[in-house]
């Protein structure tokens, strides 16, 4: 393959930024032993009020700032974001509003409840991650998904943006954590996630008879799975097993870098195939 292929990298958390967990460690070391592969990279997060912007050098990015999202019928302003990986020849795209992510947590109060407005902040993360993109002008061979605030970019991806040059070619990974905060969720949330000729039906996928399944959607139009936490709940893990996509099991911390290298080696196999 002569011309680079490029991975986007969507995630909910991230080391340093934010607290460690299985997701945030993953998603630090992953793009970077993928662009040791020679691979290119992008990584966009949100850029929560713990994110101490001084210590982290994140500075505005005038040019592809300025955009507005629009959730629920109003206009919130998309600011972009960016700063260097210490150690590492990476940055990472913050995706900042000041009504959604300047508390001082992620994603629950300091009693331990959910935020009311986190179906409305994952929204507003999703639809952002697009415009992002669509601002770089930058295609990416494959978009990597991880956690369930980035459940609706796959959705997203295949449906309202199909035909978008950008997006056309574009392959699909959702990589499935254990947990989903959906708790407060709003019985409108369909109507609130819709976008441009999308209609609630196409958000059939990402509800059931309990409320709503976050992961189930976003497995339904995504092109490939992979099991990103050891213990998910086993009536999932056998629908996963399923389904007639690729699916990847759970990778222990030895083997999970070099499993994901030659998962997203089959797609790009694949396209080369195609083509």
């Amino acid at each position: 393959m002569s011309e680079k292929k490029r991975v986007l990298f969507v995630t909910q958390e991230m080391e340093p930024y934010t607290a460690l967990s299985e997701i945030a460690k993953i998603a630090r070391t992953l793009p970077q032993k993928t662009q040791t592969k020679g691979m290119e990279i992008r990584i966009l997060m949100p850029r929560y009020g713990i994110i101490n912007e001084r210590r982290h050098r994140l500075h505005e990015v005038v040019r592809l700032s300025g955009m507005n999202i629009i959730v629920d019928d109003d206009d919130y302003p998309l600011i972009i974001k960016v700063a260097s990986l210490p150690g590492a020849r990476m940055q990472v795209y913050f995706l900042d509003n000041e009504d959604f992510f300047k508390r001082k947590s992620v994603f629950e109060n300091d009693k331990g409840e959910a935020f009311e407005d986190n179906a409305e902040r994952m929204i507003f993360f999703c639809k952002g991650v697009i415009e992002t993109v669509r601002k770089f002008g930058w295609s990416p061979d494959i978009v990597h998904c991880h956690g369930w605030m980035t459940s609706l970019v796959p959705l997203y991806l295949k449906t309202a943006y199909k035909d978008d040059p950008l997006f056309r070619d574009s392959k699909v990974i959702y990589s499935h954590y254990e947990g989903a905060l959906t708790e407060n969720f709003p019985s409108d949330f369909s109507e609130k996630a819709s976008i441009n000729n999308l209609s609630e039906s196409d958000l059939t996928a990402y509800q059931n008879d309990n409320g709503f399944t976050l992961h189930k959607g976003a497995h339904s139009y995504s092109d490939a799975v992979i099991q990103g936490s050891e213990n998910i709940d086993e009536d999932v893990l056998e629908s996963l097993k399923s389904m007639e996509k690729p699916f990847l099991e759970y990778q222990g911390e030895d083997t999970y870098i070099d499993a994901y290298l030659e998962f997203y080696k089959a797609f790009l196999k694949e396209e080369v195939e195609e083509e």
